[in-house]
């Protein structure tokens, strides 16, 4: 009796496995015989005082010691503007319909958007005015608008 067609194909798989598990073995073991390793000695970086990586360890003598509870880990403070807060400008545009305009700062020629809300007089387009900032959305809006 001849053997089955499907016994041949299983055996053929079978050594075709067996030989591409030999020759990854085979392999793996060249790589090891190649490398240069060394073990961890030879893995090992260190940082030197001017933070660039050497392969030599720090000298124990330009060790310094810093107290951890000196090291303050905070957003720095923001020092205060030489800005007055009351500024002075001249109206630029003004919209009474719309209730909006720009005010053009007289010592810097910057311009600061203005809304009625922020009025405390009524303005017109050309007039000298009193006024103070603050932060809006789309950046710095005058507040607290008086006329001269």
């Amino acid at each position: 009796m001849a053997k089955s067609q499907e016994s041949i194909n299983k055996k053929d798989k079978e050594t075709k496995r067996f030989k591409k598990q030999k020759d990854k073995q085979q392999k793996s073991e060249e790589r090891k015989k190649n490398s240069q390793g060394g073990g961890l000695e030879n893995m090992l970086a260190y940082v030197d005082e001017n933070g660039i990586l050497t392969n030599t360890p720090p000298d124990p003598t330009k060790k310094k010691v810093i107290d951890a509870n000196s090291i303050k880990i905070a957003v720095s403070k923001r020092e205060e503007e030489d800005t007055p807060a009351i500024r002075n400008g001249r109206v630029e545009f003004y919209n009474d319909s719309k209730g909006f305009g720009f005010i053009k700062e007289l010592a810097t020629q910057e311009k600061y958007f203005v809304h009625v809300n922020g009025l405390i007089d009524e303005i017109k387009e050309n007039d000298l005015v009193t006024f103070e900032l603050e932060r809006g959305l789309k950046g710095m809006n005058a507040v607290r608008v008086k006329k001269v």
